[in-house]
């Protein structure tokens, strides 16, 4: 299993499955991201935290804590 948070610079990935439950998830859903989706990994900040992503043709800033919940492929 490998999360969005293990996914490289530059890298294209698919979202696979969402963990997590309730607010938090619902969160993640309606930022745009959702099973099937196609997300762009732009840039990772020095400490590693947030990752920035294009999701849906849009940036996105995501904290490493959200971005373990996304599986990814």
């Amino acid at each position: 299993m490998k999360t969005l948070k293990q996914a490289k610079v530059g890298e294209t990935v698919k979202v696979v499955k969402l963990h997590g439950e309730g607010a938090v998830k619902r969160r993640i859903m309606d930022m745009g991201i959702t099973k099937g989706v196609e997300i762009y990994i732009r840039k990772v900040a020095p400490l590693g935290d947030p990752i920035e992503i294009t999701v849906r043709n849009y940036e996105l800033s995501l904290r490493k804590a959200d971005a373990e919940m996304i599986e990814v492929e």
